[in-house]
């Protein structure tokens, strides 16, 4: 799931483009129908994907934030990142400036696929 939504983040996939279906996924990526299918489906339920009958999933416009997703985002994922990160001995400063280039890279990546 995180791929397909970095991919749709950074302009990768495109609004209007078909996604694969769950079956060619899972063979693509070697997993098992029902695992893909749940990813299909919680990209769906995610307002990534839209389903559309005759035509099969297509890449939805980029959704709007609903209330509640900085607090999901704050609250999981930044808590992983620094239980990794003191883990990993990397301090608040190193941390930061590694967020820092990643967050430019992310951005120049986005404007080479513009």
């Amino acid at each position: 799931m995180f791929a397909a939504v970095k991919a749709f983040v950074s302009g990768q996939l495109r609004p209007g483009e078909r996604f694969p279906s769950y079956r060619a996924l899972a063979a693509d990526l070697k997993i098992h129908p029902n695992t893909a299918l749940k990813v299909v489906q919680h990209l769906i339920q995610e307002r990534w994907l839209e389903s559309r009958p005759g035509i099969g999933t297509i890449i939805a416009e980029r959704p709007t934030p609903r209330k509640g997703d900085r607090q999901r985002v704050f609250a999981h994922d930044l808590d992983q990142l620094i239980v990794q990160a003191k883990r990993a001995g990397i301090g608040l400063e190193e941390l930061q400036q590694a967020l820092d280039a990643r967050w430019a890279a992310e951005n120049a990546n986005r404007e080479e696929v513009q």
